[in-house]
């Protein structure tokens, strides 16, 4: 009997073993749950001239920064579904391969060539969609409404399928439409609970709607279930320590960073490693906590072994955020002079704002907060394009607002967060008084 994949795509295999391990090591994936390397090295041990399993598992290697290992079983892939594959088979191939090599405007095109032709291939569906995929760090403005449009037009081929609707839901809630995407992807959530994407896009609709509370109880419920190993463990986590910082909670806060997201605690991929060490410190430190000055030296002196040159947009502006702690002027310099001669050499997808961004960090961490607000406000619209969520861009809109009060601009600061909060209004006179209170150290 010919065997598919869960969505009832052929697979190029004769053997069950390789079969059932590749199902489920792609689903495993497609949930974020721990296994999927284990059970994708169970496929290719099965059939190792079959190539899916040789893609996918190269795929895991890219999420944790592996590259050689990641490009080697891409390269191989290729090969092997040259000699045994089908034309669907090559194009996947093909598309994930280019996301795997860095080469985004290829891996866009070939993506979306490919979802034509094959709109129920989720693993190849996945690349645009979720913070960190392609299209949020294509450098497009729109991307948020780019993933929602995607989704929408591949709908009807899911039905209720609980990966699709975690993605789907949570593309909704980034484009604006924060209801109706919270409620997709709770059903999502609710056809697998053990699917830390779906837990982690519905923490995203909570943070949007204000529904602090709740996040915290879905956090403390869930997180049981989900081992530490876990690729988004740690950062569902630092979600749970950003309720307790509207809530001016540092201790819990610090607490979650000691236990999960400081260097010598997490098992996350190197991304999160820095941006959630990063935003999380700074932000306390922005709102007017103390952050114990070895904390910042730890993480940072593990970041630079991790992103020691310019490289995403999104990994060079939390670069920032540490030299700029650090008041390490040097690095800062060294970093935002690569970054614009990228920009001169039209290299950087995400343009000016990201230099930008940089000088206003410097500027701020200096006390220097009219130059930050300077630096800040003629690209504030354009931050969207480094990438990553709302929920981790809010990072420099804080910034900015917290140098406007220091700057004793407060109408414009308190106008600012008003119009900011549209999506959950019921926060803004708590926020404002947690911004506000970053004057405690200002």
């Amino acid at each position: 009997m010919a065997h598919e994949d869960r969505y009832g795509l052929p697979l190029s295999t004769s053997s069950d073993e390789a079969a059932t391990a590749y199902r489920g090591g792609v689903d495993l994936m497609l949930a974020g749950w721990t296994g999927m390397a284990e059970t994708l090295e169970r496929a290719i041990a099965s059939d190792p001239d079959f190539a899916l399993p040789h893609i996918a598992r190269a795929r895991v290697h890219a999420f944790y920064q592996q590259g050689d290992l990641a490009r080697s079983k891409a390269s191989l892939a290729r090969e092997l579904v040259a000699k045994r594959g089908t034309e669907r088979e090559r194009s996947h191939v093909e598309a994930l391969a280019l996301a795997i090599e860095g080469r985004l405007p290829e891996a866009i095109a070939s993506m979306l060539r490919h979802i034509e032709s094959w709109p129920r291939d989720a693993l190849v569906l996945s690349l645009p969609l979720g913070a960190f995929g392609l299209f949020a760090f294509s450098g497009m403005a729109d991307h948020d409404r780019a993933r929602h449009e995607l989704c929408e037009s591949v709908a009807q081929h899911y039905g209720e399928d609980w990966w699709f609707l975690t993605m789907a839901g949570w593309a909704m809630t980034e484009n604006g439409d924060v209801a109706r995407g919270r409620g997709v992807t709770e059903r999502g959530f609710n056809l697998r609970r053990a699917n830390a994407h779906a837990a982690h896009a519905v923490l995203h609709a909570m943070f949007e709607d204000g529904s602090i509370d709740a996040a915290d109880r879905l956090v403390e419920e869930w997180i049981p279930t989900y081992e530490r190993a876990g690729i988004l463990h740690g950062h569902i986590r630092w979600h749970q320590a950003l309720g307790a910082l509207e809530q001016d909670d540092a201790a819990r806060a610090l607490a979650i960073y000691a236990d999960v997201l400081q260097p010598s605690a997490t098992q996350a991929p190197p991304l999160n490693v820095i941006t959630d060490a990063a935003s999380l410190l700074w932000r306390l430190s922005a709102y007017g906590h103390s952050v114990p000055r070895a904390l910042w030296q730890e993480a940072d002196s593990n970041a630079q072994k991790l992103f020691p040159k310019s490289s995403l947009a999104f990994a060079d502006v939390h670069m920032a955020l540490f030299a700029a702690a650090t008041q390490n002027h040097a690095a800062l310099a060294a970093r935002l002079a690569v970054i614009e001669q990228r920009l001169a050499e039209g290299k950087l997808p995400a343009g000016p704002v990201v230099p930008a961004i940089f000088r206003a960090l410097a500027a701020f961490a200096d006390e220097d907060y009219a130059a930050c607000v300077n630096s800040l406000a003629p690209v504030l619209t354009e931050v969207v394009r480094i990438g990553g969520s709302h929920a981790q861009r809010e990072l420099i809109e804080d910034t900015y607002i917290v140098a406007l009060i220091r700057s004793n601009a407060l109408a414009e600061a308190r106008s600012l967060l008003d119009t900011r909060l549209h999506r959950r209004p019921s926060q803004r006179d708590m926020r404002w008084q947690l911004l506000a209170a970053g004057n405690r150290q200002g």
